[in-house]
């Protein structure tokens, strides 16, 4: 069975607070805190790490973007705003801060799971996306070492490129090394003989 989905609510509004926790926990979420300023929320949600932020954009001590922004320089939690309002100012400048829904109020049942799957499925792209960019420069700085250890080979042995490879290959397979860390023994040998 698969966990509850772990949720932090935060709205000044008590009223607002508690419909939100209402729903989301007949929704089967779990709500792991509430906040009803924008520096409580920062501190739960660094304390307890939900899943999920829900946060109103006008939070006292704090906003709710300001807010948002404040715990993903931290720790990246998905989050959606809402608001009282419909305002095409306040809409720019939570999609300029990794914000994955905004809703208006009053809000429902409906609307909550709608926002909520829409969020997390933009969020799990998300992860993916920085996945395969973290593999990329990987595999990118990998390369480069690769490259200039082959150099050095076709240097010091009046290697072709491909012979060069072909080398790179056979050693990193005689010694059971992965062919970047054989590289860089390379480079590394090649540097104190360089001097």
């Amino acid at each position: 069975m698969q966990k509850p989905l772990k949720i932090l609510v935060a709205e000044d509004e008590y009223l607002c607070l508690m419909g939100l926790k209402a729903n989301l926990e007949r929704l089967g979420y779990e709500v792991v805190g509430e906040a009803t300023d924008g520096e409580e929320a920062i501190k739960l949600a660094l304390d307890k790490k939900p899943d999920l932020i829900i946060m109103d954009i006008n939070m006292p001590s704090v906003d709710g973007i300001e807010a948002i922004r404040r715990i993903n320089n931290k720790i990246f939690i998905p989050s959606i705003i809402v608001s009282g309002y419909h305002d095409q100012e306040l809409i720019e400048k939570a999609s300029g801060e990794d914000i994955f829904g905004y809703l208006v109020k009053p809000v429902d049942a409906n609307d909550l799971s709608a926002a909520i799957k829409v969020a997390m499925s933009r969020y799990k792209e998300f992860k993916r996306l920085e996945s395969e960019l973290k593999d990329t420069k990987i595999s990118l700085e990998n390369r480069k070492y690769i490259e200039r250890a082959k150099g050095i080979l076709m240097d010091r042995k009046g290697l072709k490129e491909a012979e060069a490879m072909k080398e790179l290959q056979q050693m990193s397979r005689n010694n059971n090394k992965k062919m970047v860390d054989l590289a860089k023994d390379i480079i590394k040998a090649d540097s104190l003989f360089s001097v």
